[in-house]
């Protein structure tokens, strides 16, 4: 966690709010019969919506100090998110909701990679040892229904390349959010994600109008649920915490999109996907105590050993 900021409010309670608010929107993609690329695109641009009128109420001075860089980052974050969600929703029509959830827990190892090579980041060999553990117990939750062949594999690949997207996403959040809100960050993320999906929409032949009033009440909570109580947080997140812990926290949404699935649409949870929540759920707590101790740490020497 860094040591620059300190957050107003414990960090985990909106890391729990982030993860069970997650943790809905495949139960919602699921509940949709319109394309992905639509919901996606509709989930973001009715996030931005609801966002605007503060934006322009507390941020117009800050849009004006945007440079061209910033601006790019800012693209190219969102274009990584769009892809994100138009790759793991289409997962969704492949395979099941925890084979789905699970491949996405491999985001951390993407963004502890990612982290050691661009911001020549160290990390404690226990806080490995603690993202390897929750990622075996997610991999478990899985583990069961994952196929091999047709359109569980194809599924499968899906889910594992929105990984690797989101990923990217948040290793230029990081970047952004130590010089910009996270709320502007935010807005114009989700903005330019949406912006994206509109234009493979429109390239693919998607009808963006003519939906059911649940198909729009369904867009709705997912930018609500989802967006704005999970993947906002987590963007405010990036401010206090690295950002493999941020992304190690997300490894609860295997867990909370499982039991989702049983209760909601009728999937099955094995005692062994059961037992694999428990591990899951332990590595994400031993990652996050050990990321709260290496600034403590690093404090303590600072303070014991005077300069030369």
């Amino acid at each position: 966690m860094n040591n620059d900021h300190r957050s107003p409010v414990p960090l985990w309670l909106p890391l729990l709010i982030g993860v069970i608010a997650i943790s809905f929107s495949s139960i919602f993609v699921r509940w949709s019969n319109a394309p992905v690329s639509v919901i996606a695109m509709y989930r973001l641009l009715l996030t931005t919506i609801l966002m605007l009128p503060f934006l322009l109420m507390n941020h117009r001075q800050t849009m004006r100090r945007l440079s061209r860089k910033d601006w790019m980052l800012l693209f190219w974050s969102g274009f990584a998110l769009g892809l994100h969600f138009l790759l793991w929703m289409g997962s969704l029509r492949f395979t099941t909701v925890a084979s789905s959830t699970a491949l996405l827990t491999l985001e951390p190892i993407f963004v502890l990679i990612g982290a050691c090579i661009v911001f020549r980041q160290r990390t404690h060999p226990l806080a490995v040892a603690s993202m390897i553990t929750a990622i075996a117990g997610a991999i478990m939750i899985g583990w069961g229904d994952w196929g091999w062949g047709g359109r569980a594999l194809l599924g499968d690949l899906l889910s594992l390349l929105g990984a690797l997207a989101v990923a990217f996403h948040m290793l230029i959040g990081k970047n952004l959010v130590q010089r910009i809100p996270a709320f502007l960050y935010s807005f114009f993320v989700f903005g330019f994600a949406a912006v994206v999906l509109a234009a493979y929409n429109i390239g693919m032949g998607y009808a963006l109008v003519g939906y059911e009033a649940k198909e729009w009440g369904i867009f709705l909570l997912l930018a609500i649920v989802p967006t704005l109580f999970g993947h906002y947080l987590f963007n405010w997140l990036l401010k206090y915490m690295k950002p493999e812990s941020v992304s190690m926290s997300v490894l609860g949404e295997p867990l909370g999109a499982a039991l989702l699935a049983y209760w909601l649409l009728g999937e099955s949870v094995t005692w062994l996907q059961a037992a694999a929540g428990a591990v899951l759920l332990f590595g994400v707590w031993m990652f996050l105590r050990v990321g709260k101790k290496e600034p403590e740490a690093a404090a303590a020497t600072a303070t014991a050993i005077p300069p030369a």
